[in-house]
């Protein structure tokens, strides 16, 4: 039996090259497609108004003096909002939703509760980096917004 000696031509390189090209297109394509698919969206629905009222909105919430922190403990997701001097702040209503930072699939809205030195809910987070965007009232009505990041160990 004799073996037919392979000879490269040019459509054997025109299909390698169409091949390859192929590939990376589709793949470009699959990756434009899922970044598109899972962008969490705007953040204010027009930024020029909003940047209006950024200055005064600030100034209102760094005079409340809050300083706040997410973490985790056990199952619980614990927010801790105190004042200058350490005390717990009790407001007239918190909401946070938590979920990743590059994806809406895991966002839920925890419903928290006050147990007289922190907000504490119910949660279960898988490892990795978690956004909390917090939106809170203070007593005297200002209204008080802040993203939180935290990292769950494994």
């Amino acid at each position: 039996m004799t073996k037919k000696e392979f000879k490269l031509t040019g459509w054997h390189v025109l299909g390698i090259f169409g091949g390859a090209f192929s590939v990376i297109i589709g793949v470009n394509v699959a990756l434009a497609v899922n970044a598109v698919s899972t962008f969490p969206g705007l953040e204010v629905a027009n930024s020029y108004v909003a940047s209006q009222t950024f200055d005064k909105r600030r100034a209102a919430q760094e005079a409340l003096g809050w300083n706040v922190e997410a973490r985790i403990e056990q199952d619980m997701l614990v927010l801790s909002i105190t004042d200058d001097e350490g005390r717990p702040i009790h407001t007239r209503d918190l909401t946070a939703t938590v979920g990743r930072p590059t994806n809406v699939s895991e966002d839920r809205t925890p419903e928290f509760a006050f147990n007289g030195r922190a907000y504490v809910a119910h949660e279960t987070l898988r490892p990795g980096n978690w956004d909390v965007w917090l939106k809170a009232t203070a007593l005297d009505g200002t209204l008080f917004e802040q993203r939180l990041q935290m990292t769950v160990a494994n």
